[in-house]
């Protein structure tokens, strides 16, 4: 019983802590609240269920919307927690009526009447945003690449996409095609936010990790990142601020992998698979 008065006394100071601390935890106006509610965190020993996640608000019957990759956060943490990247980089979504998101919602009608079938399939061909999808052609590790590479990249992508979401949460902007019914994507209709582009964040930080990897390649590897991103406004399921913001974010979270022990150590393992 003592033990068990013990914990729970921690537990509450622990909790007291983080949220005394929290304006100096998260920037650009993400709080701790926020980020406990995004991710339904819970002390493993309080036996409360996770809460339940807040879902985009389920369109009209006859729009059948696929399950994104990014509309739900992982509960594990394989190198980072959101509070540990600095995201005051990343700009406020525009504002609904806005100029530039009328430019937005124009942007992506452009691409629908320009866009060829090759330009869809290419997205389609992303469309789990996995590291083979994104750089198999021109993987320094061959393709497909080793299973550990696949691995590290795989965790990379996990905690990518958490960090992701508590900013789509943040701002909970719908999809272009649920704003404007004229915008038809040509990789199916995906549900979850919008801004930002999961797909851009993960492609951008994969790409810094091939760059730094390969340094004279880089040039090539962040090209492939930015025609990722870019396929995502193509094909009609994100406007061109969604992936602006997630490169901005992915910067942020590469800069913060960069100071992690672990990936540190996954790194080295990179090193060692690159193919000479």
């Amino acid at each position: 019983m003592k033990n068990k008065k013990t914990l729970t006394g921690r537990l509450a100071a622990a909790a007291l802590i983080l949220f005394i601390a929290a304006p100096a935890l998260f920037p650009a106006g993400l709080s701790a609240a926020d980020t406990v509610d995004a991710l339904a965190l819970r002390d493993p020993f309080s036996g409360l269920p996770p809460a339940a996640l807040e879902t985009v608000p389920a369109p009209q019957a006859a729009e059948a919307l696929q399950p994104g990759v990014f509309d739900v956060p992982s509960d594990k943490v394989y190198y980072l927690s959101p509070w540990q990247v600095d995201m005051s980089q990343v700009p406020d979504a525009p504002a609904d009526g806005s100029a530039v998101d009328k430019e937005d919602l124009a942007a992506v009608k452009r691409w629908q009447v320009e866009r060829t079938q090759a330009q869809c399939a290419a997205a389609n061909a992303q469309k789990d945003a996995t590291y083979d999808e994104f750089f198999g052609a021109v993987s320094p590790f061959g393709n497909p690449a080793p299973a550990e590479v696949e691995k590290i990249f795989s965790k990379v992508r996990v905690d990518a996409g958490s960090i992701d979401y508590v900013v789509k949460y943040k701002y909970k902007r719908p999809r272009p095609f649920l704003r404007d019914s004229s915008i038809n994507p040509c990789i199916g209709r995906e549900s979850g936010y919008s801004y930002p582009s999961g797909h851009a964040t993960t492609s951008r930080v994969f790409g810094l990790i091939l760059a730094d990897l390969v340094p004279a390649d880089a040039a090539k590897f962040m090209a492939y990142a930015d025609q990722a991103a870019l396929n995502r406004v193509i094909s009609g399921v994100h406007h061109p601020t969604d992936v602006e913001a997630g490169k901005t974010l992915g910067d942020a979270i590469y800069k913060a992998l960069k100071q992690n022990g672990n990936f540190k150590t996954d790194m080295a393992t990179l090193r060692r698979d690159l193919k000479h």
